[in-house]
């Protein structure tokens, strides 16, 4: 059995979608991020140990964690490291500057080239250069190798290094500390009596009742398919639940309504034609204009096209059709028995078959009670881990929502201008307040639905990814998705999380509470036509 009482900080899930890594660059280069010293990698810092590599060695370093996945790492560079940093600092800038009685690139003695840059106004430039130098090369050995964890974003000097340069002696060691988000770990905790902590989940949800109604008609639907048909006796009328085979030839109608204008598309009319007698299977009048035809009969009959019909010329419009009547039968509807289930697949009995279809129109309806499913899920699943959410995963999440909402204002119409004046530090962090329990509501059950896919080896298929994916793109219609890598990637996160939750579901003990339908009281609508209804007992019926 899988031990899931240990720390999680060997995998790596996704973020709403996103990866790690992901995660971690696009905290960058943001009008909207709350301003920080950020550790720009230079080509040349890797120079500066290679003259004394075991001399230069930085003391191991100190970690304390800090609220919300966040780390302050105490780092000290030995003076040997200093020197060096210091001196390729003074390399580099001796490059870009012209000083009197110097040649460009000349080696320039640091004094020298330190009263030069602070005379153009760069006091200290040259050591918080080193300093920038030297976090570059000791911070990610640091968090990564000595404390094995995984950095989210830029980390920040919790002293700036403007203010570090002041006491920074070349030669001498130097104290740095530094505040970094982390990937956060989850802890499980121990449930009693449950083999895995997230088996066993308890809640509560609403969902409305089971549609009874859908259930009947698909057991109809499907009896319907394996009806036998026996021809028509001679001089027999069409009665409803017959079939029969027709020629149609359709015409608009005129004005009135009655006459007969354009003739229809060939799409619209056809010969040999199977019609089934019954309701809601056509176009509105057809059936009713064809119950007591005979063969060899033609009728002239009135139809309405359907308001959803494809052909947005013919939707709702009146036509008249003219139908021969060819052929008819009599068609015999079988029950739903253990025999007809045996021939629907060898085996199953008459209840399995309607098992599987109740089960099939539950999941038709899951649209409407699987959200509420999943958030009594993920509340008792909180109740079961510890997890802390670093700042700046929130911030990026928020950053999204943001943009999302500034897209939509452009797409209602509002002015560039105006938007333009909503997007400020301090709107973004109302907003990020604002959104930041929901940000982190669902990046902990995001995580905790990545970890339990891993422990438990729930996969998504390809080919689902694949059927999705296509199915966004048929719907865009040609509009720009993106990045299909990162399509893709967030279409796998919502498709395993509704793997995870539903396999939760199957080992939860949840209390399902039926939504009692709406009862239509004939009593009070009556009172209200009649007008009897006093100001003060119309108040009370809708307080």
């Amino acid at each position: 059995n899988t031990n899931t009482n240990t720390n999680t900080n060997a995998f790596t899930p996704t973020t709403f979608g996103v990866q790690r890594t992901t995660a971690q660059n696009n905290n960058n280069n943001n009008i909207l991020t709350t301003p920080s010293v950020a550790f720009t990698t230079s080509a040349s810092t890797t120079a500066i140990y290679m003259a004394d590599t075991d001399a230069a060695a930085p003391t191991p370093s100190k970690l304390v964690r800090k609220p919300e996945s966040n780390v302050e790492l105490t780092i000290t560079a030995p003076g040997k490291a200093t020197k060096a940093a210091y001196d390729q600092a003074c390399a580099e800038v001796s490059k870009t500057v012209t000083i009197p009685g110097f040649r460009k690139g000349a080696k320039i003695p640091p004094a020298v080239l330190e009263n030069a840059v602070a005379a153009k106004g760069g006091r200290n430039t040259l050591r918080t250069q080193a300093i920038q130098s030297l976090l570059n090369q000791l911070i990610e050995p640091a968090i990564k190798e000595e404390h094995n964890l995984e950095p989210i974003g830029q980390p920040s000097l919790v002293t700036a290094a403007d203010v570090l340069a002041d006491s920074f002696v070349p030669g001498e060691p130097i104290e740095m500390v530094v505040s970094c988000d982390v990937w956060p770990d989850i802890q499980w905790k121990d449930v009693e009596g449950q083999e895995k902590p997230y088996y066993g989940l308890v809640g509560k949800y609403t969902r409305q009742p089971f549609n009874q109604a859908r259930f009947d008609q698909a057991l109809k639907d499907l009896a319907d398919r394996y009806a036998t048909t026996l021809a028509a006796e001679e001089g027999r009328e069409l009665v409803d639940g017959d079939s029969c085979v027709v020629d149609m030839k359709g015409y608009m109608a005129a004005e009135d309504g009655v006459s007969k204008a354009e003739a229809l598309p060939d799409a619209a009319s056809g010969d040999d034609v199977e019609v089934i007698l019954g309701s809601g299977r056509y176009m509105e009048g057809l059936v009713e204009g064809l119950l007591g035809a005979k063969v060899g009969e033609t009728k002239t009959i009135y139809v309405t096209f359907p308001i959803g019909l494809r052909d947005k010329t013919l939707a709702g419009k009146k036509a008249v059709f003219d139908v021969t009547v060819k052929e008819a039968s009599v068609r015999t509807v079988p029950e739903i028995d253990d025999e007809l289930a045996n021939q629907i697949r060898p085996g199953l009995d008459a209840e399995g078959v309607k098992a599987e279809i109740r089960k099939a129109v539950d999941e038709q309806e899951a649209e409407e009670w699987i959200d509420p499913r999943n958030k009594a899920l993920s509340k008792a699943l909180a109740d079961v881990m510890d997890v802390e959410v670093p700042d700046t995963l929130i911030t990026n999440q928020a950053r999204e929502k943001y943009a999302q909402m500034m897209a939509e204002f452009r797409g209602q119409g509002m002015e560039d201008e105006a938007i333009k004046k909503l997007i400020t530090p301090e709107n973004f962090l109302k907003y990020k307040d604002i959104q930041k329990p929901d940000i982190v509501d669902d990046f902990k059950t995001s995580m905790a639905a990545d970890e339990i896919a891993r422990l438990e080896g729930i996969e998504v298929p390809s080919y689902q990814i694949d059927e999705q994916v296509d199915a966004i793109k048929q719907e865009a219609q040609g509009e720009d998705l993106g990045d299909e890598n990162m399509l893709r990637s967030k279409v796998e996160s919502t498709i395993m999380r509704r793997l995870v939750f539903d396999f939760l579901a199957d080992k939860a003990v949840l209390d399902v509470e039926y939504a009692a339908e709406e009862k239509f009281d004939e009593k009070l609508m009556e009172e209200l036509a009649q007008g009897t209804l006093g100001r003060e007992d119309i108040e009370d019926v809708e307080a």
